[in-house]
């Protein structure tokens, strides 16, 4: 092949499947709560959200809507693909954002808490908004790394903007603050309605989940476990 045809056929390749391509080669998994930002080069993002936009007229056009006289159905297409690349799924295309890290100069070992957290996902069976709070628990030794309280809910906010279920999204985040602050334990509860229950199939408005992820010594100490537990009750 020449390098002419080569570079027709970079062209004309759609920027979604050369980056599956990408993640492939690297043998790199691209789930839908993964994040895949290490394999996505300068320009594409925009590209992406040309791509998706095409995509999503497609879609509206099957579902029998009128999109070229109903003033508010003409540019819906492009805000829903800008919407689910740049803020609902925007954790699985961005990197990590910037957290300083400091070291415990004073010694701190005792519980801190952090929350209400707001934060908002994505159900990954149907897309329906998933809508709650987390708590944070640490339990800081002298090696542990600070990071300033922002930071907790940026983080947090960076894994649940992607498709998911809570259990996996609470796993994720227990792992990346475990990494980041490295404490002598770590503690995170999330409690979240689901859209999927309340705009389909059983309709309940009511239900909502709740679960948690204990590291170290909130798995090994059944006091500290309660003294979080009690004092995000309040």
């Amino acid at each position: 092949m020449n390098e002419q045809a080569i570079a027709y056929r970079a062209d004309t390749t759609p920027v979604s499947e050369r980056i599956r391509a990408r993640l492939m080669q690297h043998g790199a998994r691209f789930h839908a709560n993964d994040n895949i930002a290490d394999y996505i080069e300068p320009g594409e993002l925009d590209a992406l959200l040309d791509e998706v936009s095409l995509r999503m007229q497609g879609v509206l056009e099957s579902l029998v809507i009128d999109t070229t006289n109903d003033h508010n159905s003409q540019d819906t297409a492009r805000r829903v693909a800008k919407m689910y690349l740049q803020e609902v799924f925007g954790g699985r295309y961005t990197s990590a954002p910037s957290v300083t890290e400091f070291p415990n100069v004073s010694h701190l070992n005792e519980l801190m808490i952090i929350g209400p957290i707001t934060v908002r996902s994505a159900c990954s069976h149907h897309l329906c908004p998933v809508m709650g709070k987390v708590w944070i628990g640490v339990m800081p030794n002298q090696h542990s790394n600070l990071i300033g309280l922002s930071k907790y809910a940026r983080l947090a906010s960076w894994i649940m903007s992607r498709p998911q279920i809570q259990e996996e999204a609470v796993v994720q985040l227990a792992e990346l603050l475990q990494e980041k602050v490295q404490p002598d334990g770590l503690a995170v509860i999330m409690e979240a309605d689901h859209f999927c229950m309340q705009w389909r199939g059983v309709k309940d408005n009511d239900a909502r989940m709740i679960n948690s992820v204990m590291h170290g010594s909130f798995l090994k100490d059944p006091a500290l476990r309660r003294e979080f537990l009690a004092l995000i009750k309040r």
